[in-house]
């Protein structure tokens, strides 16, 4: 089922509907009286009250209280999850291995619980930025190497639209994945899913990444899968190529 929903349900009950939600890696969020306690860089104490706990599929843990936008406590992704009964009571943990931290969160009352399977793999975008990114490697190939020559842009396939189709100066299809931001690991994922449409001819094409920096995680999986990155400033590179200033984006 996409997304389960239990109003007041027993601790066990809760316990079940969680520690399968995490295991399914999938969206939970829980409305709950709760406390929790903290140790790692620092000790922490939470007294009970009324909370809403939030568990992503990545590890992501989450307890926000009724103000303010961060929250009061939380843990990275990568975090490793988990849920546990003890003394009748239901418990959730939350271990990040690297810098050692653990958040265990007791509820003592739990009025909501519910599951969600989330399909997101977009990341937000500034507005114009990228189609700039585009207009500008459609005018000024050589941004992206000498002898380089787009051939199509919004390129459909069954894993989306390429954001630029070109050749290379040896005649090589080059896939092009445009970023305005810091790229990150699902950035990766999408130009993969794009080179994966051309696998039956995958020796002639080559897939890069072009944005104007990169994480250090997607970096290292650009390079297992044989794949590139180009850093490219939008602003910065449109003065250089159109000799325009930044007023002209204000």
């Amino acid at each position: 089922m996409k997304c389960q929903v239990f109003e007041n349900p027993s601790p066990k009950k809760a316990y079940r509907v969680i520690e399968e939600g995490i295991r399914k890696r999938v969206l939970i969020v829980i409305l709950a009286c709760c406390s929790a306690s903290y140790e790692g860089r620092a000790r922490s104490r939470l007294e009970p009250g009324e909370r809403l706990i939030v568990i992503k599929p990545d590890g992501t843990f989450m307890i926000h209280q009724d103000r303010k936008v961060d929250p009061v406590n939380w843990q990275p992704p990568r975090s490793r999850c988990r849920s546990y009964m003890k003394g009748g009571k239901l418990y959730l943990e939350s271990i990040r291995r690297s810098p050692e931290e653990r958040l265990e969160v007791e509820i003592h009352e739990a009025h909501l619980v519910s599951c969600y399977t989330a399909r997101d793999r977009h990341e937000l975008e500034v507005a114009g930025h990228e189609r700039d990114m585009g207009d500008m490697i459609m005018e000024h190939p050589h941004l992206i190497e000498k002898g380089f020559r787009p051939v199509a842009r919004e390129y459909s396939t069954d894993a989306g639209f390429i954001d630029i189709l070109g050749k290379d100066e040896n005649g090589s299809l080059v896939i092009i994945e445009l970023k305005s931001r810091k790229a990150g690991v699902s950035a990766v994922k999408q130009l993969k899913r794009y080179l994966d449409e051309f696998r039956d001819d995958r020796r002639g094409v080559r897939g890069m990444l072009v944005a104007p920096s990169i994480t250090h995680d997607a970096m290292e999986m650009l390079e297992d899968e044989g794949l590139e990155f180009r850093s490219l400033e939008p602003l910065r590179e449109l003065r250089s190529a159109r000799g325009v200033t930044l007023d002209n984006f204000s």
